[in-house]
């Protein structure tokens, strides 16, 4: 008797549908989320080197190698919180445009900033804590991007300066007090809320420093 040999044919595989890859997308993207925030949590109190990626894994409720899947190593994972934050950091900066009412825009970018310091005060004060050692792994992101916006935000700046819309000033040192007067309140918000007892979670508290902060930086800035 003969027997055949043909092969059996294979079922074709089934492609995953696109609400199928955009449920597991979903999936991955909240799953690093987590990890990314519990990475903050612990980074932001003990600093890189005082973080385990088994703590990480505890906080984010997620197995080491789950962990690893998302990001490679702890250095990865650390420069990638960081990297988080300067993209919230800077976005207001880069909405300068020589076409804007200078002072309208200052203004406004004060505003941001002081909500980007109540709204991420960890991640803010975990930026301080690379600089102050010096930027070992975030300092090529110093040196290229934030540079490169910095560059083209102080150009914006002297044109302002240049058509008389601002006092005569340094477009470069007036970006830099920007920063330390507005991240003050993330960076030493223990030494605010010892002092005076509150923080800018305190709706009032925050108009109030809102109003301060623009009119100390405002009337320096407006044309004599």
């Amino acid at each position: 008797m003969s027997q055949d040999h043909s092969p059996i044919p294979s079922k074709p595989t089934r492609k995953p549908s696109a609400a199928t890859l955009e449920r597991r997308r979903r999936q991955l993207e909240e799953k690093r989320s987590v990890i990314l925030g519990a990475a903050l949590e612990l980074f932001s109190r003990y600093g890189l080197h005082g973080t385990s990626l088994d703590q990480v894994a505890a906080q984010a409720d997620v197995s080491k190698t789950n962990l690893l899947y998302y990001f490679g190593s702890k250095e990865e994972l650390y420069l990638s919180v960081l990297r988080q934050l300067l993209v919230i950091w800077l976005a207001p900066l880069k909405t300068f445009s020589a076409e804007q009412d200078p002072i309208e825009a200052i203004k406004g970018y004060i505003r941001h900033k002081l909500e980007i310091s109540r709204d991420y005060p960890a991640e803010s004060r975990l930026f301080c804590m690379e600089i102050l050692q010096g930027a070992p792994l975030l300092l090529s992101e110093l040196e290229t991007p934030l540079r490169e916006t910095v560059e083209a935000k102080s150009a914006v700046i002297r044109a302002w300066v240049d058509a008389g819309k601002l006092a005569p000033v340094d477009p470069h040192h007036l970006i830099f007090t920007l920063w330390a007067t507005t991240q003050h309140y993330a960076d030493f918000r223990v030494q605010v809320e010892a002092i005076l007892g509150k923080t800018l979670d305190d709706p009032a508290f925050f108009e109030e420093v809102l109003s301060s902060v623009q009119t100390l930086i405002l009337e320096g800035l407006r044309p004599r």
